[in-house]
C-alpha cells in the first residue's frame, strides 16, 4: 500500500466538518490509499459519522476507537501503529485537501528519490474548495534535494506544518519517532524530528492543503494549561534533539526554536489572553529560559526574528519581572481603551 492518510477526530461532528475533511479524502486522484480515523473519545456523534462512513467505504476507511482521551498526539500514535502504507500523512479532521495533493506528492516522490515531500496551505474560514488570500509558504525550493546541513538548518526555522508533508514509514520506525500524549502542540514538539531524518525533501509550491480557521481551533483559544503545554512541547524539541543527534550540530537554530516557542510564544500568549495571569507563572516561565539559555539574547536568529516591541520587554522582564508585569498590564489596558475609542 502506498499511503496511510491518519485522521485523528475529537468533537468534529458540528458544521459539517469532519465529513467535509472526510470526503476529500475519499475524492483523492491516488489509488492505494488508506484513512485511519482515530476517534479521541468523542462526545459528539463523530464516532458514529466515522462508522458509516467505513460501512460505506470499507476499502477505505479505517474506525479505531481509543477507551481513553490522549489528545492528537496520542490518536496519531495509534494511528501510526496501525499503518499499513509505505507513506504515511496527517490531517486534522476540521480541515481538507485538494483531489491532486497525495497523487501529486507521491508522484515527486518516486521521480526524485525524496523521502518526505511538502506542499503550502491555504487558511480558510468556510468549506470552499477556493484559494484564499492568506497564502501559507511552508517552505521552498532552496531546501529541496538532499538535505544537507544548509538545507536542514533552514527546515528548522522555516520547515512549515507536518500536516502538509508525508513521510516514509520506516524512516520513522526506524528513528523511533511518534508525538507526546495528553498535550498540545505536540505537532511543535515534534517538527524537527521528523524533518531532519529524512534524507531528501521535495517541496511543490501549491496551496493543497485547506487549513480551516473557526472559534474552536487550538490556534484560538488560550488558557493556562495550554501554555504549559507550550512549554512542555518546547522542552521535547530539546531532549529530541539531543535523543536524536543532531543537537550540537544545529544547536543555534535549535536554541532559537526553544526561545520562540517555550519562552516568547508562551509569553505573548499568556498575558494578553490568559484570565487571570499570575505573576508566579512569569516568573517561572522566565526563570527556566534563564537556567537553560542564560545568554539567550545573543542567540543571532533571537536578534534578528523576534520584533523590537518584543525584546524591549522581555529585556525589562529580565530585569525585573514585577515591573514588567505591571508595565505590560498598564499597556495592554491602554491599547484596548484606544481601540475602543477608535470604533
Amino acid at each position: 500500500m502506498k499511503l496511510s492518510i491518519i485522521v485523528p477526530v475529537f468533537n468534529m461532528a458540528g458544521d459539517e466538518k469532519l465529513t467535509y475533511c472526510l470526503n476529500s479524502l475519499l475524492g483523492q486522484k491516488l489509488n492505494d490509499y488508506e484513512i485511519i480515523t482515530v476517534d479521541d473519545c468523542s462526545t459528539d456523534n463523530s464516532l458514529e459519522i466515522l462508522k458509516e462512513y467505513e460501512k460505506k467505504y470499507p476499502d477505505k476507511i479505517r474506525v479505531i476507537h481509543s477507551e481513553v482521551n490522549k489528545h492528537q498526539g496520542g490518536a496519531k500514535n495509534i494511528g501510526m501503529q496501525a499503518a499499513r502504507g509505505e507513506w504515511i500523512g496527517f490531517i486534522d479532521a476540521d480541515d481538507w485537501i485538494h483531489p491532486d495533493m497525495y497523487n501529486r506528492m507521491i508522484s515527486r516522490a518516486e521521480e526524485t528519490g525524496a523521502d518526505m515531500v511538502g506542499c503550502d496551505l491555504t487558511m480558510v474560514d468556510s468549506h470552499t474548495m477556493e484559494v484564499s488570500d492568506i497564502i501559507e509558504k511552508n517552505g521552498d525550493a532552496s531546501q529541496s534535494g538532499i538535505l544537507d546541513h544548509d538545507k536542514k538548518k533552514r527546515l528548522i526555522l522555516d520547515g512549515g506544518r507536518l500536516v502538509t508533508k508525508i513521510y516514509k514509514r520506516d524512516t520513522l520506525q526506524r528513528n523511533d519517532i511518534h508525538f507526546p500524549e495528553n498535550i498540545f502542540y505536540e505537532d511543535n514538539a515534534m517538527s524537527n524530528s521528523f524533518l531532519l531524518t529524512a534524507q531528501h525533501y521535495e517541496h511543490i509550491s501549491e496551496p493543497w492543503y485547506y487549513y480551516y480557521q473557526h472559534d474552536a481551533s487550538t490556534v484560538h483559544s488560550f488558557s493556562e494549561r495550554k501554555c504549559l503545554d507550550r512549554m512542555e512541547a518546547g522542552r521535547i524539541i530539546l531532549s529530541e534533539a539531543k535523543r536524536l543527534g543532531f543537537y550540537e550540530e544545529f544547536k543555534d537554530e535549535i536554541e532559537f526554536m526553544f526561545i520562540q516557542l517555550f519562552f516568547v510564544n508562551t509569553l505573548f500568549t499568556y498575558m494578553p489572553c490568559v484570565r487571570p495571569t499570575k505573576l508566579s507563572f512569569v516568573k517561572g516561565l522566565t526563570n527556566e529560559l534563564l537556567n537553560t539559555y542564560p545568554e539567550f539574547e545573543i542567540n543571532r536568529y533571537y536578534k534578528d526574528r523576534v520584533n523590537p516591541e518584543e525584546k524591549k520587554l522581555i529585556k525589562m522582564l529580565c530585569n525585573s519581572p514585577l515591573r514588567f508585569y505591571a508595565y505590560y498590564k498598564l499597556l495592554w489596558t491602554y491599547r484596548k481603551f484606544r481601540r475602543l475609542l477608535s470604533k
